[in-house]
């Protein structure tokens, strides 16, 4: 019992036994949602968004927000998908340059957050509008339709049964995110400096380095989502990223994030992603009106937030 008690206090018991739930009742009601096609639909929608989620979620360790996440995730995706039509690239040679991309984008965010020392939110709601007017500069709101065959190819194949091998990279980051944060300097320092920023700085901590790496890891994660959808879509649509934000925030704010900064979980952030995608699976299986996923989302967030403010007043009471 002491150990089940233990458990029940961790972020992520709570997500999983919500998607535990989940997957039995709706697979209860309906036959085809645990078949093999829609397994396969479920991982695709995972892989990308939980790399949306954990750019929003390592912005959010750092107690601030980054509104242009999906515009860093488009430019990347549209310059991924550019390069390789205009210029010629190989897929692989694109691709890295377009995380260089996001790298870049993410890291002026922190400069200017930094530099400015006005508020991340306002920043970037400004490079949003910045970003999102060089994508469209870029492309004249038009699609890049010279997607190679081979990242057409990687964006369809499974690696086994129904998981596609686009959830590869997502594994990839998730463990390198896990790590970073859990072991690394870097990772205690964000965690550090999103608890309190003056007290980081004053152990020694380089708040100016820190805000700026994790806008830079933010900006090479959006950038990643944006390479994946570019594969899944088989297309660079210069509307790509337009609606991220209100996924960005779910995922992280469902896993037990703080939005004041200093406490977020890798495990319970990619179990947000997963509750999120079966009830937008659900609704279409459902036949239910597809824009009723922003009304949940919306309620979602608004749940989490309500029961993250509960749980820290008991966790406040109990050490009274």
């Amino acid at each position: 019992m002491q150990q089940i008690s233990r458990l029940s206090r961790t972020d992520w018991f709570g997500p999983l036994l919500a998607t535990v739930l989940a997957i039995v009742i709706i697979g209860s009601l309906s036959s085809n949602f645990l078949s093999s096609y829609n397994i396969q639909i479920l991982l695709l929608a995972i892989a990308v968004n939980a790399l949306i989620a954990f750019a929003q979620m390592i912005i959010i360790a750092i107690g601030q927000m980054n509104l242009s996440v999906g515009a860093i995730g488009g430019l990347a995706a549209i310059s991924f998908a550019g390069m390789m039509e205009v210029w010629g690239l190989p897929a692989l040679p694109a691709a890295l340059l377009a995380l260089v991309i996001g790298l870049l984008c993410g890291v002026l965010n922190g400069v200017l957050v930094r530099i400015t020392g006005i508020s991340a939110f306002v920043i970037t709601l400004a490079t949003l509008s910045i970003y999102k007017g060089i994508n469209l500069g870029i492309t004249e709101a038009q699609p890049f339709y010279g997607v190679p065959d081979a990242v057409k190819a990687f964006g369809a194949a499974t690696i086994a049964g129904p998981i596609p091998w686009l959830l590869a990279p997502t594994i990839v980051a998730t463990v390198v995110l896990w790590y970073m944060l859990r072991r690394l300097p870097v990772g205690r320092f964000i965690l550090a400096v999103g608890s309190n920023d003056h007290a980081a700085g004053l152990s020694g901590i380089s708040v100016n380095a820190t805000v700026i790496i994790a806008h830079g890891i933010s900006g090479v994660l959006a950038a990643l989502a944006g390479i994946l959808v570019v594969a899944r879509l088989q297309i660079g649509q210069p509307s790509i990223g337009d609606d991220w934000l209100i996924l960005s925030f779910a995922a992280p704010v469902i896993g037990g994030a703080v939005l004041a900064g200093g406490h977020v979980s890798v495990t319970a952030t990619a179990l947000g992603v997963v509750i999120v995608a079966i009830i937008t699976q659900a609704l279409v299986l459902f036949s239910i009106d597809p824009f009723l996923v922003q009304v949940v989302l919306g309620a979602l967030i608004l749940a989490a937030v309500g029961l993250n403010k509960l749980r820290a007043r008991d966790t406040a009471k109990g050490t009274l």
